[in-house]
This record gives structure tokens, sequence and C-alpha cells, in this order.
């Protein structure tokens, strides 16, 4: 799609100046309507294409647009290309869940993706001449550090792998968690490298929802929205904290 395209887009009904420059993405709609409901200030539905709800209101003064992102990696590329390259979005913080990898992961701790690992074929459209390695943004990775230091959170920072797969054979979650690698979800690492390759920032924050290498109790869809208050609350933190600073 050529980046002449109209506002709004094909998935995004919002005009021009109704979506903020930092945007926090879950991927259900009905999280990005309890955000709005319960932690911003004056928020308005600004996005509700297919149900996938979008809002924008205020943090502790500051402009934030909550936009979900639907399940996976198409899907998350597909919002977040144009929200970077339509709406002029500089900053996306994903906030979603993710089932644990690693022996020192608990159910509701909280995990920011350093770098996303993947079994997905995503990079395959930009035509290297080699292995792409998806990254977070530093500058919001050091700031959303700050944001759960601050809250008093244990921040857990390293490789998250983002998989095309929820059910079936194709994730072998032992060989990633011997590789270091934190926890598994569905849309980072699609997020990273449409960052990369429009020169803006990213990161993803993830409350562990389940534990994928041992047996701890599953969090319920109500106890997961609540613990994951704590998350988005440093995701929110963080998006005022880059207004401030910039």
């Amino acid at each position: 799609m050529s980046e002449k395209s109209p506002v709004p887009t094909p998935h995004i009904s919002a005009k021009v100046g109704e979506i903020a420059k930092t945007v926090l993405m879950p991927g259900d709609p009905l999280r990005a309507k309890f955000i709005a409901e319960n932690l911003l200030e004056n928020a308005v539905l600004v996005n509700n294409v297919r149900g996938v709800q979008g809002y924008t209101g205020t943090w502790k003064g500051v402009p934030v647009t909550v936009q979900a992102s639907g399940m996976g990696m198409p899907s998350m590329g597909i919002y977040s290309y144009e929200l970077f390259h339509f709406y002029g979005v500089e900053n996306i913080i994903r906030i979603g869940s993710a089932g644990a990898l690693s022996q020192d992961l608990h159910v509701m701790d909280v995990v920011a993706g350093m770098g996303a690992c993947t079994d997905s074929n995503y990079a395959k459209q930009y035509d290297l001449p080699g292995t792409f390695a998806p990254i977070a943004s530093y500058k919001l990775l050091r700031t959303a550090e700050e944001a759960a230091n601050a809250r008093g959170v244990a921040l857990h920072v390293g490789n998250i792998v983002s998989s095309d797969v929820f059910y079936g054979d194709a994730l072998d979650s032992t060989a990633w968690a011997k590789m270091g690698v934190l926890a598994c979800e569905m849309e980072a690492a699609a997020l990273y490298m449409n960052a990369a390759r429009a020169g803006k920032n990213a990161l993803c924050l993830c409350t562990i929802s389940d534990h994928m290498v041992r047996d701890e109790p599953v969090l319920t869809s109500k106890q997961r929205q609540n613990s994951m208050v704590q998350m988005i609350e440093i995701a929110l933190d963080t998006a005022a904290a880059l207004q401030t600073n910039a």
C-alpha cells in the first residue's frame, strides 16, 4: 500500500490528529476498552472498524492512544504499519500476555522483550542478505525499566519468541528455553520489524499468564485482566515520560 494512502485507512477510522504520538497496543479490543474506561482520562473512541477498538485520552496530562492489534503477526503488522506510516505515530508499546519459558518466571511476572526471536517468515519481505534480529527501542526499554523501578515492580528483561502458532507442534518450548528465551507471545517480532523499517520506536511488555515448561495455575480471563493493570500502568508511565523528556 502506498504511503500516500488516505486517512482514515482501511483498518483505522481515526482522522488526522486523533491518534497520539505514543500508542499502547493490546491484542484484545476489550482490553483497549477496559483501559480507556478505567485508566485514561477523557478517553474518546477514535476507531471501531471491525470492532478493533482504539481510544485516545490522557495519562498524567499526556495524550495516549490505546489501539488493539488483534492476534498474531499479520494483524499486528497491518495496524502498526498504518499507525507508523499514516498517522505519524512515533512509539508503539505492545501490552499483552505471554507464556513463560524460563524457570525463573512465575505467573503474573512482567517481562520486557529486549529482542524477539521468531519462527515466522515475516522478515522475508525485506529481501535481506541474512537473518534480521528484531529488537526493542533502547529508549523505550530504558524508560519502561525506570517506570517499573519507580513502582517497585521487578521487570524481567530479555529475549522473547513470537510464534505464528498457538496450537500445534511447531513451537518447541524446551528448545527456546535452552537458548535463554524468557517467554512466548505472538506479535512482538512483527512490531519490532515494522518499527525498524519505519525508523520508529517499539517495545513489548507482557504479563505472564501461564507457564509452558512447568505446572503453574493458569490465569482466568478475569484474573488476567486484573493482573495486567500493573504492567499497563508501567506502559502508561513510559508514555508520559517520553512526552515529558522529549
